[in-house]
């Protein structure tokens, strides 16, 4: 292949909190790093980050940014802002990554620190207001929507649940299902015994201001007043370098990984968003700083 690159102990494919933990443990342990990031984080509307002890209110960018100055002052880890658009395994049990720019890498071992993708549902102004009044975690912004007139878009099972969770940081919820609320008779009363409305209408659009709800406009015209909005999207794997590897899904969705954080393909480790539906930077930052240490030890075991 044209244009290989000097090879890498580790290639990390993604430059938020997972892999830049798993950079700084690499760095640390003397070994060649290359981080290459697509420059899209999914939390970058996110005004404040919350819950992750020593950095609360911070904004993610910002934690992001003192991440990467630290990890960059380790000589042997580097950053390529691009995107990787290819990756396989060759004879010699080493990996290429080919880019978007034409760049080809090689390396001993492969770290998927690669997100997730929300996909929203058909209605105005959701991906406006995502991250900032459209939530998804009440660990990382439940705290400052307390007591405020709040909303779940959900319905079914997953709706009866978040009503439950959300139920401890406001009594002023409603649930709107968006379409039939798919609820038992069961579930039905124990929402109205908490004064938890269900609404069914469908909802065309979200009335807002750089982000804020202020209400829900529903197909016949009536606004429904709130300031927050729980929702869960669904969701993708941001990148398809996991499937192209051959790496094994759980539940069709996030990358397999066993307690060391090494996916079903040997030589390629997984961390972050792209694992777990536990969404949050602390468990991304740990989830990173675990696979850094397994793959040095990896690397330690392949060469001692």
């Amino acid at each position: 292949m044209e244009n290989i690159q000097t090879e890498q102990d580790v290639l990390i494919i993604g430059g938020s909190y997972a892999g830049l933990s798993a950079a700084m443990a690499l760095g640390r342990s003397l070994r060649r790093v290359l981080l290459i990031d697509s420059g899209k984080p999914c939390n970058r509307q996110t005004p404040h980050s919350h819950n992750f002890i020593t950095h609360d209110g911070a904004t993610p960018a910002a934690i992001s940014a003192k991440a990467r100055e630290q990890v960059m002052q380790y000589p042997t880890v580097s950053w390529l802002n691009d995107t990787v658009l290819s990756a396989r395994k060759t004879g010699e049990g080493r990996f290429e990554l080919e880019t978007a720019s034409g760049k080809t890498f090689r390396a001993r071992r492969i770290l998927l620190a690669t997100g997730i993708r929300e996909i929203f549902p058909q209605i105005e102004g959701i991906e406006a207001c995502w991250g900032i009044s459209v939530l998804h975690c009440p660990y990382c912004h439940g705290y400052e929507v307390r007591g405020l007139p709040t909303g779940i878009l959900a319905s079914g099972e997953k709706a009866f649940e978040l009503a439950r969770l959300i139920s401890n940081w406001t009594d002023r919820l409603t649930v709107f299902s968006n379409g039939p609320a798919l609820l038992t008779a069961e579930q039905r009363e124990k929402l109205h015994s908490k004064n938890i409305q269900v609404q069914e209408a469908r909802i065309q659009g979200i009335q807002h201001q750089n982000g804020h709800i202020s209400a829900l406009l529903a197909e016949h015209g009536q606004p429904f007043e709130l300031q927050a909005l729980y929702h869960h999207p669904q969701l993708e794997q941001h990148s398809t370098l996991a499937a192209e590897l051959g790496c094994e899904l759980d539940n069709g969705l996030y990358i397999r990984t066993d307690d060391l954080m090494q996916t079903s393909v040997p030589g390629v480790y997984a961390a972050g968003d792209c694992t777990t539906q536990m969404r949050s930077v602390a468990l991304a930052v740990a989830a990173g700083g675990k696979a850094g240490a397994t793959l040095n030890m990896g690397l330690i075991a392949e060469d001692f």
